[in-house]
């Protein structure tokens, strides 16, 4: 089936839908026959837009017959065939299935892999680099959890990243990060190379995962900073270990017992939240194969190669010579191709 043939019928199914909310359908059916309505309205305005720009194309290409006209209309049809193009790659766009969690915000985990200190101050260094990212897009960061080495680098980050669609562009962030660079602790000059992992989930709320109290097991301790000296004398850190699973979160930020438990409860819903999604979406990636990544946080995704200037971006190949940049939090090239390419793959697979 054509593209013109499945726009058909989606336009058909809206005549159908509105016609049978109009007929005073009640209960169950005006229920799902609104959120159905409701789902595809948005890509039926498209259809319309599109097709009526095909229309205007069909008019210019009649009055190319005309010697009076036809300069203006030959001027005319390369900017009306140039926003065809766009509508239908909208509309192809709006076809594809929806990540539900794509509008949410999201929490932002990062913690050093291999390489010591100096991983643990890239860590620091990328973290901040989150953080610019998030104002110069409106965000807000709010840091959950900040555990500092004693060199000032990081042993784990945590923050929350509020705002509309934070999950639909810093999800392609997830996995191993490499940093290629001379430490400034190193006296010979060498190149070191270090690595970190990075975990986006997109924020859950209570509803969307069930937490039984009994699957639970919660430890509470005393913070510790940087060296291992108290931060205070009460046992106000929290680790919570959700049984079925595995999954331990532990939060020490707060001097407050009960706020630390409500951020771990934050975060543990996400990563239960996160498992789930992934299980569900498991067999669509593998049947598409994609280049761009699944979010497995043990992916290599990026180099950051400090004396070359230049980061790489390995699932797609990309390159930019402007590293000061990236770590100034100018991501966006780096996100618009991803997502262009997640896009394109997406596109091949529906036949679109």
């Amino acid at each position: 089936m054509n593209l013109d043939d499945r726009l058909d019928r989606i336009v058909a199914r809206s005549e159908e839908l509105e016609a049978l909310l109009a007929s005073g359908v009640t209960g169950e059916d005006f229920t799902r026959a609104s959120r159905e309505y409701g789902e595809i309205e948005p890509l039926v305005a498209r259809i319309n837009a599109l097709r009526a720009v095909q229309a205007e194309e069909q008019d210019l290409k009649q009055l190319l017959d005309d010697p009076e006209m036809k300069a203006l209309a030959e001027s005319e049809l390369h900017e009306v065939k140039d926003r065809i193009g766009m509508l239908q790659q909208d509309v192809r766009l709006a076809m594809l299935p929806k990540d539900a969690a794509d509008e949410r915000s999201a929490i932002l985990e990062i913690r050093p892999a291999a390489g010591g200190d100096e991983a643990a101050l890239f860590a620091s260094e990328l973290f901040g680099a989150y953080r610019r990212y998030a104002d110069l897009r409106g965000w807000k960061f709010e840091v959950m959890e900040y555990d500092e080495s004693e060199l000032g680098g990081l042993r784990e980050g945590i923050a929350t990243i509020s705002g509309k669609g934070v999950f639909a562009r810093l999800k392609y962030e997830s996995g191993v990060h490499r940093v290629q660079r001379v430490p400034a602790t190193e006296s010979q000059g060498r190149i070191h190379t270090s690595t970190i992992t990075v975990a986006v989930l997109p924020e859950a709320e209570e509803v969307d995962v069930q937490i039984d109290e009994k699957d639970l097991r919660i430890d509470v301790y005393r913070a510790s900073g940087a060296g291992g000296q108290h931060v205070n004398k009460t046992e106000s850190a929290v680790r919570i270990t959700h049984l079925p699973t595995g999954v331990v979160v532990a939060m020490q930020e707060e001097k407050s017992q009960h706020k630390n438990r409500a951020k771990a409860m934050k975060i543990l819903r996400s990563r239960l939240y996160e498992q789930q999604r992934v299980s569900l979406h498991e067999s669509r990636a593998a049947d598409r194969k994609s280049q761009v990544g699944t979010g497995d946080r043990s992916e290599r995704i990026r180099t950051y190669n400090f004396p070359q200037g230049r980061v790489t971006d390995h699932r797609i190949g990309l390159t930019l010579h402007k590293i000061d940049r990236v770590m100034l939090g100018e991501l966006d090239e780096i996100v618009d191709a991803l997502i262009q390419e997640d896009q394109a793959e997406q596109l091949a697979a529906a036949g679109l």
